[in-house]
C-alpha cells in the first residue's frame, strides 16, 4: 500500500530481532521487498540486525551480567 500511495523508497528495520533469522531474511528482506517493488516502489533497503556487531555483543553481555 505504501508503493501504491507514492512512496518510492523504503528502508526497513526489524527492531524486535537482535539477529537476522529466516523470518527476517525471507519474509521481510525478500518477500516484502518483492511486493514493494512490484507495486511500484523503486528502492528497498533491508537494514540488517545487529548480529555480531562488537558493541552490541558487549552491551548484551553487560545486560546479562547485571541481571543474572
Amino acid at each position: 500500500s505504501l508503493a501504491k500511495a507514492g512512496v518510492r523508497r523504503l528502508d526497513v528495520i526489524c527492531p524486535g530481532f537482535s539477529a537476522d533469522c529466516l523470518e527476517t531474511l525471507e519474509e521481510i528482506a525478500q518477500e516484502v521487498r518483492d511486493d514493494f517493488l512490484s507495486a511500484g516502489g523503486q528502492t528497498f533497503h533491508y537494514i540488517p540486525c545487529l548480529n555480531t556487531e562488537p558493541s552490541w555483543i558487549k552491551a548484551l553481555a553487560e545486560l546479562c551480567v547485571k541481571n543474572l
